[in-house]
């Protein structure tokens, strides 16, 4: 039970985090909400929890397969 805590807690301090940081900076809190990082925390939560490589591997290759139709060139608004 400790360790779910833990991994609550880690999880929403990087959420609070992103978002004092979008506070003070549009631009750098999207750069950084915009990194993989709930990806990476998950794939190290799998690793700690001694889960098998291959359900990690599993992980990550669905998460790319996810993630790349929701990426549009289309939108231009940001940058303007």
């Amino acid at each position: 039970m400790t360790w779910l805590i833990t991994k609550y807690a880690i999880t929403a301090a990087l959420v609070v985090l992103i978002s004092e940081v979008a506070k003070r900076s549009d631009k750098l809190g999207a750069l950084i909400a915009a990194l993989p990082l709930v990806t990476v925390l998950a794939m190290i939560w799998l690793y700690v929890e001694q889960q098998p490589p291959e359900k990690i591997s599993n992980h990550a290759w669905y998460t790319f397969w996810y993630v790349l139709p929701t990426s549009d060139d289309t939108d231009q608004h940001a940058w303007t």
